[in-house]
């Protein structure tokens, strides 16, 4: 092997091992909205409650750190998967994390009065919750403030706002 064949090996080598290096780094930092398993602290962000009542799975609370521009930002910033209809999108939130199963909505149509998930808001930590009057995709929470999603027949999130 010629010396100019050897320089040119340890440059790639050279430049495999710093592209790896680079590649850890973008896999182990953490985005800066990257969302946590627990409610905002002060105006870090907007706490979203997700109420799955009557279809098992209790209520859970995540953050979407930062200021997400909609409701349904907010809602997926914090982790959770949302399905639309078939014939609204997202305009109708008919699944959150696949609840309720496609064998009991199949998602085309608006979801029945008796069983949506109804969104809330609460200015903060203890507040009382508000039904919206705006869709998920046309309210924009402020930092700070809490977010909720209740399954069932409009009720309102069974836990105080966190």
């Amino acid at each position: 092997m010629s010396r100019a064949q050897i320089s040119v090996r340890r440059w790639f080598a050279g430049l495999l091992a710093v592209a790896v290096v680079a590649a850890g780094l973008i896999v182990v930092e953490p985005s800066p909205r990257a969302a946590q398993a627990a409610a905002c602290t002060g105006t870090s962000g907007v706490t979203v409650v997700v109420d799955y009542g009557p279809l098992g799975g209790g209520v859970q609370v995540a953050c979407a750190l930062g200021d997400p521009a909609t409701g349904l930002a907010a809602l997926q910033g914090a982790g959770f998967t949302v399905t639309g209809t078939q014939r609204w999108g997202l305009a109708f939130v008919c699944r959150i994390n696949g609840q309720p199963t496609a064998a009991s909505d199949p998602c085309i149509n608006t979801p029945p009065a008796s069983a949506y998930w109804s969104y809330w808001h609460a200015s903060g930590s203890g507040a009382a919750w508000s039904y919206s009057t705006l869709g998920a995709g046309s309210y924009n929470p402020a930092p700070g403030t809490v977010e909720g999603w209740s399954f069932g027949s409009g009720a309102a999130p069974g836990i105080t706002a966190p």
